[in-house]
């Protein structure tokens, strides 16, 4: 797969930015022609959830600042509560530990453990991770047949973990497209799958809200 030179990835880091604050004045987005409400194509989570896996990280950050220092480097990712562990630990049983405790924090439902037993990655790992984490967001971006903001991309070590609320085909088709992306070691799917009645239903009110669009002051 060619890879696009990385001017073309900034601007598209740049506009992902901006549509991330548009979304957050609910400012209306589209997608193939039709206009849908950002939050409701973007993320599938509730607006309550979202909240509660921003705190859920927050939490399990300090409970790894407070515990073990830094003798780990731990990277927990929530969504829907369900919490993934990327980076490293010295040991088998740090490893355990670290699970028992981030499954002690409130609201977290349930705990995957991907946590490798090695020594730090270093500063130069960590920056290629970030970089191929780029490349599989802008080319989830680019692709027409997904929305690209209904997964959540972290990459560690060379594998990119996929979270998210999708329905099987959306699954498919993103894994086919990271799969194919230079960098990506192996893809681990941490994925919800809903079925594409639940996607129609979760859609029906953002149809309903752009077909009755609320006057502005």
């Amino acid at each position: 797969m060619t890879i696009r030179p990385f001017a073309r990835f900034t601007a598209v880091a740049l506009a992902a930015g901006t549509l991330a604050a548009a979304l957050s004045a609910c400012a209306p987005l589209v997608v193939g022609g039709a206009v849908m409400t950002g939050m409701v194509a973007t993320d599938r989570r509730t607006s309550g959830t979202q909240l509660e896996d921003q705190g859920i990280e927050l939490r399990a950050n300090a409970a790894m600042r407070e515990n073990f220092g830094s003798q780990v480097n731990v990277n927990p990712t929530s969504f829907n509560r369900q919490v993934l562990l990327t980076g490293e630990v010295p040991s088998e049983e740090v490893k355990r530990q670290v699970e028992q405790l981030v499954s002690r924090v409130q609201n977290v439902r349930s705990v995957v453990n991907e946590l490798g037993v090695m020594a730090p990655s270093s500063l130069s790992q960590r920056s290629n991770d970030a970089l191929v984490t780029g490349r599989v967001k802008a080319s989830l971006v680019d692709s027409k047949d997904i929305f690209a903001n209904s997964f959540n991309v972290t990459t560690a070590r060379g594998v990119t973990y996929l979270m998210g609320r999708v329905t099987q085909r959306e699954a498919n088709r993103a894994t086919e497209i990271v799969r194919g992306i230079s960098g990506v070691q192996r893809v681990v799917r941490v994925l919800e799958i809903i079925s594409e009645d639940e996607l129609r239903q979760m859609q029906a009110p953002a149809a309903s809200n752009n077909a009755n669009p609320s006057p502005r002051n």
